[in-house]
């Protein structure tokens, strides 16, 4: 698989790869397994990643990671787009949202992402993309998932900044995209 390291804030390691012979589930562990371990200075077979442990009905995408039976003290954040993933790592003080798309999206996702959005009718499809990029980045952070529609999200006019009008939680977004796709990374420190 071919992957290239992103260039993120301080205490955030992130990193995009792509293989359309590999499933989503593989792309994500290895991207997962390759942060870990240079993070932690250890060989890769040493840490193991699991799906964390649903409570309520659902598919959880946030991963947990372990080294002897013991849980590794880093936040996971993974984001998908057909052929291409995006993991992050942070401390757990943080909270982290990911967001990937292509840069030219088929005319039903377009659809879908102006059906949400606060724009204007005549957005670019590069504009409608990097707020819909950012939304669901801010969407990731708050962890709250569908219980959030995407048109509660609110960003700032710079789209630096993005925030759900019921917390007093702001997220930090900053773009990291890398050739054909869009890739976006929201995040915060955890509530007190």
């Amino acid at each position: 698989m071919d992957s290239v390291l992103l260039g993120t804030p301080q205490g955030i390691t992130a990193r995009m790869g792509w293989d359309p012979s590999l499933s989503v589930h593989d792309r994500i562990r290895i991207l997962a397994r390759e942060l870990l371990a240079d993070s932690l200075g250890v060989d890769g077979k040493k840490v193991h990643l699991d799906r964390e442990a649903p409570f309520q009905f659902g598919h959880h995408t946030q991963l947990i990671a372990t080294m002897d039976d013991v849980e590794v003290p880093l936040l996971v954040r993974t984001a998908s787009f057909r052929t291409a993933s995006v993991v992050a790592i942070a401390p757990p003080t943080l909270r982290v949202g990911l967001d990937i798309r292509d840069l030219h999206p088929d005319e039903d996702t377009l659809y879908d992402m102006r059906k949400h959005s606060h724009l204007w009718d005549t957005t670019t499809e590069a504009g409608i993309i990097n707020h819909w990029t950012r939304v669901q980045a801010v969407l990731q952070a708050d962890a709250r998932g569908n219980r959030i529609h995407p048109e509660h999200v609110r960003l700032d006019t710079r789209l630096d900044k993005g925030w759900v009008p019921d917390r007093k939680e702001y997220y930090r977004i900053v773009d990291l995209s890398r050739g054909g796709f869009v890739i976006t990374l929201a995040y915060g420190d955890e509530p007190a």
